[in-house]
């Protein structure tokens, strides 16, 4: 299958192509072991095997279930579930001791769920369990905690910073107390300052707030609104998490949500932290006010930058090692008791693991990998031993044609400003061969545009806006006016609908001429002067976009075709020509066939 196909797939397919391999829980279900010896020979070969290894503890508890958590969180935990899961989680600490020896520990994280949910005692317990390992100097001790807890007792953080913790990661999400409410979240401005004067009290001198987008029913201005208020506060990073709704309790919205307004608000952030000071490379969620400090966990950045393998103990808790895969039990169920009898029995409590192919392995370490914006040579070389440009030629020769990714040295692969809005495109040409055509036929099911459309006009608020609303549409013909210039629509309504360039006329545009101008170097990075002479139509029909009376107000020009090079941006998934003759009238989007039709038919009179 061609690249062009696998990434347009990604790009429709967004909200499953992202950094998370595979795309669903059993997609590795063929590759597993079931044999609980098999399965123990496969872990301590794996384990054996490596160099260092970082270690990752889940705590799944939480005040309450969000309806954006996509991880292993119980509903309802008893009084006594947390000492009994600590005592479980200690037991399974110890079965994988042996294997893991004086091995060099990298990385370590606590987190969740809400590992500050937990006792100082219950705490203070795994952690000396986890120093007994062989940490490596200099590495950050990392947990997270959420604002009420942080906010309500402060010599809990106290006490945590003194067991070693030197980086806490908290997340507000958003300040806008209706989106919260929304999302079965607490919090407050009052709440985030007082968590924020508490963790500074105790010590910390890295701390992460963690900050989300791309809700259907979260504004633009709210975001804003978010990431000003949080920069305000200084904390050392600030992460942002894009909703991925896959697995939640809000997935059924997923497809009221265009990857344009996702890129659009991740823009908005990017703009306003860089302004402040907090900077990132292209595609890295995590921006940092500390100059050369990725801002990271090392536990993260080792798996991420280095393809570190890591160990996850805990309910449901994730393990990538050497050629495996594995989830512990609790995974699909959320349930303790299975995971506690598999303890006491003394077998590793693992639910699915899959001795992985190498083709699988390799799409699983990059898929982690593009969580920074870019792959190194250096690490790939040393996980698979073989030459990533060799590996990847024809993938690599795509995204330099098409400007999504560059090499910024020899060591480091990145992506551009461009790729990074074209990430979950990006993703899926270093899937399994295997992965790919599941993430097809995935989408052919799952994919509904008429769906996203309603989804997405039900919450749209046309009192928003004034109306009559103006927008402008360019019809750009090559010389003979055998070709025009369509896209491929990003955004509702229409999305994945072919359209002219056009957008609406705007507040701080000077002119319906100079909205035009901008609209199609902005859709198509195409630069054409327009003039009031180039005006050929204005249509005002009720009824002809569905979000409301918008009249359009349409422009025409001719181009040399040999001349100009389009490239999709903004709202625009695709940019390129097409036969005038071979348009269908089902296949763009608004009125703007006749539009076209109109037009050509006034040109030979």
């Amino acid at each position: 299958m061609k690249c062009r196909e696998i990434f347009d797939r990604g790009i429709k397919f967004h909200h499953y192509c992202n950094t998370a391999y595979p795309l669903r829980p059993n997609s590795l279900a063929q590759y597993e072991l079931h044999d609980t010896k098999e399965i123990y020979e496969l872990v301590r070969e794996n384990i054996e095997k490596q160099e260092e290894i970082c270690l990752y503890v889940h705590i799944p508890f939480c005040q309450a279930r969000c309806r954006f958590c996509e991880y292993v969180v119980l509903d309802h935990p008893s009084e006594e579930d947390p000492d009994t899961y600590v005592d479980h989680l200690l037991k399974e600490i110890e079965l994988y001791r042996e294997m893991i020896g004086d091995k060099p520990v990298a990385g370590y994280d606590l987190g969740g769920g809400t590992p500050s949910y937990l006792s100082i005692g219950q705490l203070g317990r795994i952690t000396e369990s986890i120093r007994r390992f062989n940490l490596k100097e200099g590495m950050y001790l990392s947990i997270e905690t959420t604002p009420v807890i942080a906010a309500n007792d402060p010599e809990k953080i106290r006490k945590i910073r003194e067991l070693g913790y030197n980086r806490i990661s908290m997340g507000f999400q958003t300040v806008s107390e209706k989106l919260l409410e929304s999302l079965g979240r607490e919090g407050s401005k009052s709440i985030y300052e007082k968590a924020v004067e508490n963790i500074r009290n105790a010590g910390f001198d890295r701390l992460n707030i963690d900050l989300m987008y791309g809700f259907l029913n979260q504004s633009d201005e709210d975001f804003a609104n978010t990431i000003r208020y949080t920069i305000a506060l200084q904390p050392e990073f600030i992460t942002l998490y894009r909703n991925r709704y896959k697995g939640t309790k809000l997935e059924a919205e997923s497809q009221g949500v265009t990857l344009y307004k996702v890129n659009r608000q991740y823009e908005i952030a990017y703009r306003l932290l860089k302004e402040a000071g907090y900077l990132a490379n292209n595609g890295k969620n995590t921006f940092s006010r500390i100059p050369k400090d990725l801002g990271t966990s090392s536990y993260l950045t080792k798996r991420v930058v280095d393809a570190t393998s890591y160990v996850g103990f805990g309910l449901g808790a994730q393990s990538f090692v050497g050629g495996y895969l594995a989830y512990n039990l609790g995974c699909a169920d959320h349930k303790l008791q299975k995971y506690f009898d598999a303890v006491d029995h003394g077998i590793l409590p693992i639910n699915d693991i899959a001795a992985l192919p190498p083709a699988e392995e390799r799409a699983k370490a990059l898929s982690v990998m593009f969580y920074f914006g870019f792959i190194s040579m250096k690490s790939y070389r040393a996980r698979f031993h073989e030459d990533f440009r060799e590996a990847y030629r024809e993938q690599i020769r795509f995204l330099q044609d098409n400007f999504l990714m560059e090499f910024v040295d020899e060591d480091t692969f990145m992506l551009t400003d461009y790729g990074a809005a074209h990430l979950y495109g990006i993703i899926p040409l270093f899937y399994s061969e295997r992965s790919i055509q599941e993430m097809f036929a995935m989408s052919d099911r799952i994919l509904n545009d008429k769906k996203g459309e309603d989804i997405y006009l039900e919450k749209y608020n046309r009192k928003d806006y004034d109306a009559p609303s103006i927008a402008v549409d360019l019809l750009i013909f090559n010389r003979d006016r055998s070709k025009i210039l369509l896209i491929t629509r990003a955004d509702h309504p229409y999305v994945n609908r072919l359209a002219l360039p056009g957008g609406f006329y705007l507040p701080t545009d000077i002119s319906l001429e100079y909205a035009a101008s901008r609209e199609l170097l902005e859709e198509t990075s195409v630069s054409v002067q327009i003039t009031e002479h180039d005006l050929v139509k204005v249509t005002s029909t009720q009824g002809r976009d569905p979000r409301g009376w918008i009249v359009s107000v349409a422009y025409q020009a001719v181009v040399d075709e040999d001349l100009v090079r389009p490239v999709a941006n903004s709202d625009a998934l695709h940019a390129g020509w097409a036969s005038v003759n071979s348009l269908k009238k089902e296949e763009l989007a608004f009125d703007h066939y006749d539009i076209i039709k109109y037009c050509l038919a006034a040109e030979s009179e």
